[in-house]
């Protein structure tokens, strides 16, 4: 792995700006099928978590277990690469936007596979397929996340069973702070505070940072972001990065 995030430092706000859609949601729970006992891993704050079943989480940060909601699941410290549980130890197993921080990906993707007598569901991004101006503005920084996100065909093949793939469409008005949720709304982007609850800033060396939003807030400003990018604003979700990889059991 390139690059790897320090969430002790840069997890202080996730709470309050990675907060569930309900739209993406939907989408996770129903992959989980009837499953009644899920397994959280790389849990964060507690985003997308079911409430109508048993749920543990895992999280190593202790930041970000700390921002969990009093009512939340229960949450461990444990990695995804060793995850101290027996085989077949729950219904289902669910990971959501943090296989790219696991090292390697392929074994906590495995361990998700072990420990699930039912169905495995990744929630994760094709990098590839950020809309372009995003590709265009973010240059730097996918550069530095494209190493960190195994391909979907390689989460598939890690994760076996039968497996297949879903696209979720990201809302215009999606209010999960990951930076594609902003496809239609740029300017969300120059506040440091968005900015501070994605992985991908705090990647960046000195300088660079500043010098994307600057080229940004130059677009936005002179009015060239809307005459290219413009008709983004009038639709209501954009068929994107967003991937559910399901694994069912063999």
């Amino acid at each position: 792995m390139a690059a790897r995030v320090d969430y002790e430092q840069h997890g202080r706000t996730y709470a309050h700006h990675r907060r569930p859609d309900p739209r993406i949601a939907a989408r996770i729970h129903a992959a989980l099928g009837d499953a009644r006992t899920v397994l959280n891993v790389g849990a964060g704050t507690g985003s997308y978590e079911p409430s109508d079943r048993w749920v543990l989480a895992v999280e190593p940060s202790a930041t970000m277990r700390a921002q969990r909601p009093a009512d939340a699941a229960p949450a461990i410290a444990a990695r995804a690469e060793a995850l101290p549980f027996d085989d077949d130890a729950v219904d289902a197993a669910m990971a959501c936007v943090t296989i790219h921080h696991w090292d390697p990906p392929e074994a906590g993707l495995a361990e998700l596979r072990r420990v699930a007598r039912g169905p495995v569901v990744v929630f994760t991004f094709e990098l590839d397929d950020h809309p372009a101006w995003q590709q265009e503005f973010l240059h730097e920084g996918l550069l530095i996340e494209r190493p960190r996100f195994p391909a979907i065909k390689d989460v598939a093949a890690a994760l076996g069973g039968r497996t297949r793939v879903e696209r979720i469409p990201t809302p215009g008005d999606c209010v999960d702070g990951f930076f594609e949720a902003f496809w239609r709304r740029p300017e969300a982007l120059l506040d440091p505070a968005v900015r501070s609850a994605q992985s991908m800033w705090a990647l960046l060396p000195p300088g660079v940072e500043e010098d994307m939003v600057d080229r940004l807030a130059a677009a936005l400003d002179s009015g060239a972001w809307d005459a290219e990018h413009g008709h983004l604003r009038r639709r209501a979700s954009f068929d994107g990065a967003l991937r559910l990889v399901i694994s069912e059991a063999t």
